[in-house]
C-alpha cells in the first residue's frame, strides 16, 4: 500500500515539476481515464463541429469565402485526427472511440448541436465558439500529457485563423446594409449564451475540474476561463457596432472584469443529454458517413497488409542474396 502512494507522489512530483508525462511512463489510472475521456471528446468535437459548417460551403457568397470555408472544415477534419492519434496513444483504439460516439455513449461539445441559420452564424461559429475554444486549447498547449500537448500547438495555430476569419465575416455584414447588420446580431444573439456555456459548468458543479487541475491537464478552472474569454470577447463586439445579449452585462472597475448575467444550465445539461436542437441529425450524419466510408477503410487495410508482404518479402529475397 505504502509502495502505491509513493509511486501516486513520484508522478504527483514530477507533473508539478512541469515534466511531460509520456505514453511509457507510469501514470494513474485515473489519470489515464481522464486524459482518454477528454481528448476523444476533443476529437468528437472536431469531427462533429465539422457538419454545421459544410453545409455552408456551397452557399458561401464567394469563391473567396467558399475557399476558406473549405480549408477550415479540413483542418477541423486534420484536428480530429491528430487527438484521436494522441488518445490512441494511452491504449484506447480509434475504432472504440468511435463506436462511443456513434452509440450516443461519448460526448462532444454542446456547441454543435446548435443549427447554422445563415452566412451570418459562420461569422459568429468562428468568431466565438473558435474563439471559446481557443482560450480553452492555449492552456492545453501546456498540458502534462505529452502527445496531447504537442497535438494542441498545431491545432491552436490553425484554430487562430479560424476566429480570424469569422470575426471578419461578422464585420463585413456589421459595416454592410443595415439587413446585413441585422443578420450578424441576431447570429450573435443566438451564439452568445452557447458559446460561453462551451467552458463547462460552473466551478462548483463541475467534478473533474480540481482533480484535472492537480494532474496539470487543466491549467484553468471553467470559470476562470469563461471570464477571461468575455472579458476579450465585449470590446471586439463594441469595436464593429454589435452588442452582447446580456442585459446584465456591465464593467466592474472593482474587479477589473466583466460582470454578466445568470447562464440557463438547464439548457446546457438538456443539450448535452442529448435534446438540443440537432443532436439526432449530427449523430445521425456521423453515422451515415460511417457507414459509406466502410469501404474504403477496408481498401485502406487490405492496401497496407499487400505492402506489409511486399516489403516482408522483399527483406526475405535480400537476406537470400546476401546469404
Amino acid at each position: 500500500m505504502g509502495e502505491t502512494h509513493s509511486i501516486e507522489d513520484r508522478f504527483q512530483a514530477f507533473v508539478e515539476a512541469e515534466n511531460k508525462v509520456e505514453p511509457k511512463h507510469w501514470m494513474p489510472d485515473g489519470y489515464r481515464k481522464t486524459l482518454v475521456r477528454q481528448i476523444s471528446q476533443h476529437a468528437h468535437s472536431e469531427v462533429v463541429g465539422m457538419l454545421p459548417e459544410a453545409n455552408w460551403i456551397t452557399r458561401a457568397p464567394s469563391l473567396r469565402s467558399k475557399l476558406i470555408l473549405l480549408a477550415k472544415v479540413q483542418d477541423e477534419a486534420g484536428h480530429g485526427l491528430y487527438l484521436y492519434s494522441a488518445a490512441e496513444t494511452l491504449g484506447t483504439s480509434r475504432d472504440e472511440m468511435i463506436g462511443d460516439l456513434l452509440s450516443g455513449k461519448a460526448k462532444y461539445s454542446s456547441i454543435f448541436n446548435y443549427p447554422t441559420l445563415t452566412w451570418a452564424d459562420m461569422g459568429a461559429i468562428g468568431w466565438l465558439v473558435d474563439g471559446a475554444a481557443i482560450a480553452n486549447q492555449v492552456m492545453l498547449c501546456r498540458t502534462s500529457y505529452g502527445p496531447y500537448s504537442r497535438a494542441m500547438v498545431r491545432i491552436c495555430k490553425e484554430e487562430s485563423f479560424h476566429q480570424r476569419q469569422g470575426y471578419e465575416i461578422m464585420m463585413t455584414l456589421a459595416k454592410g446594409t443595415p439587413e446585413q447588420k441585422e443578420m450578424a446580431q441576431d447570429a450573435l444573439n443566438r451564439w452568445w449564451w452557447p458559446s460561453i456555456m462551451m467552458f463547462g459548468p460552473s466551478d462548483e458543479n463541475s467534478p473533474n475540474s480540481a482533480q484535472s487541475m492537480k494532474w496539470r491537464i487543466k491549467r484553468k478552472s471553467n470559470d476562470e476561463l469563461r471570464q477571461e474569454f468575455i472579458d476579450k470577447t465585449v470590446p471586439q463586439a463594441e469595436f464593429i457596432g454589435l452588442t452582447i445579449p446580456d442585459p446584465d452585462l456591465k464593467w466592474n472597475e472593482e474587479k477589473g472584469q466583466h460582470d454578466f448575467g445568470p447562464i440557463n444550465w438547464e439548457e446546457f445539461f438538456q443539450v448535452i443529454a442529448g435534446n438540443g436542437p440537432c443532436n439526432a441529425e449530427r449523430l445521425e450524419a456521423r453515422r451515415k458517413a460511417h457507414e459509406e466510408g466502410a469501404w474504403v477503410r477496408e481498401a485502406a487495410a487490405a492496401y497496407a497488409q499487400k505492402q506489409s508482404a511486399r516489403s516482408a518479402s522483399s527483406a526475405k529475397s535480400a537476406q537470400s542474396s546476401a546469404a
